[in-house]
């Protein structure tokens, strides 16, 4: 497994495991012990998710080493503000059954999410999380909260793939010292990802598939990528990235594939703000 060093230091895997959108326990607790007995060690969740439990009860069952495993969850809008957040991230303690966060992050750029960051802030100089970031922070978002803040986050989790590069919004975050990670790193399937022509004809000179050759893409951009799946040989696939690498023309390739705006998640639309804010957390 390859690593990257956060901005405080600490060792995060450049490969992970995502759990969005699994919400039936039973299906999420198997899903991410088959991760784990693959080799993932980032497991990748949020409390809007509804699934912190099985998650937590898989982490508790699969007998790996606490100090291996890199465990990330998030706090939802309506966990915004100082004395909400504190609340929120014990919460999420509890449900995985962890005594300390790896990462925790503040899920979309909303509501008191300065009250937030200072909770963040006090939990990590508690040392009760060893790193702290954010999601779906746009640029101007990204660089105001920089401004604002003791701690400079330590990771964007952003829409990143093929289609969606963000190639403005990874140039910032290496000026700030901030690890880019993809959410929906093979898009979701959509726009025909996995039966793509130009990244199967990469994939077929290393006898890969087009899935295994955008998340080579994410490794050698210097991005994580957290993709999903319930299906064990598709998670075996995703995580055999590692012996072969993609040449400058082939990385040149997948980039002319930017459409240069977002394929799932439009946080420029209101009808989509108001949406997320609609979404409840209930655990």
């Amino acid at each position: 497994m390859d690593f990257v060093t956060l901005n405080n230091g600490i060792k995060m895997p450049m490969l992970g495991f995502g759990v969005f959108q699994v919400t039936d326990n039973g299906t999420c607790e198997k899903a991410v012990s088959d991760a784990l007995a693959i080799g993932y060690r980032l497991i990748d969740t949020a409390s809007v998710y509804g699934n912190e439990r099985a998650v937590g009860a898989a982490l508790g069952k699969s007998g790996i080493p606490r100090e291996e495993l890199f465990i990330t969850t998030k706090a939802w809008i309506s966990e915004m503000g100082y004395a909400n957040t504190l609340r929120a991230f014990d919460s999420s303690l509890a449900r995985l059954g962890l005594d300390y966060l790896d990462l925790y992050l503040i899920h979309m750029p909303f509501a008191d999410y300065y009250g937030t960051w200072r909770a963040m802030e006090k939990l990590y100089d508690e040392k009760r999380v060893r790193a702290i970031g954010v999601c779906n922070f746009e640029p101007d978002r990204l660089l105001d909260l920089c401004q604002n803040t003791d701690i400079i986050p330590a990771v964007n989790q952003i829409e990143t793939h093929p289609y969606t590069q963000q190639t403005e919004a990874m140039h910032i975050m290496q000026s700030l010292g901030i690890q880019m990670e993809a959410w929906g790193p093979l898009a979701e399937g959509r726009n025909g990802l996995f039966s793509n022509p130009v990244l199967s004809a990469i994939g077929q000179k290393y006898r890969k598939t087009a899935a295994q050759v955008v998340l080579r893409w994410h490794l050698q951009r210097g991005v994580v990528a957290i993709p999903k799946s319930v299906h064990k040989e598709r998670m075996t696939e995703n995580f055999e990235v590692m012996d072969f690498r993609l040449s400058e023309e082939e990385m040149q390739t997948i980039a002319a594939m930017d459409t240069g705006h977002s394929l799932i998640l439009d946080l420029h639309a209101p009808s989509e703000v108001e949406r997320l804010y609609q979404i409840p957390c209930n655990n």
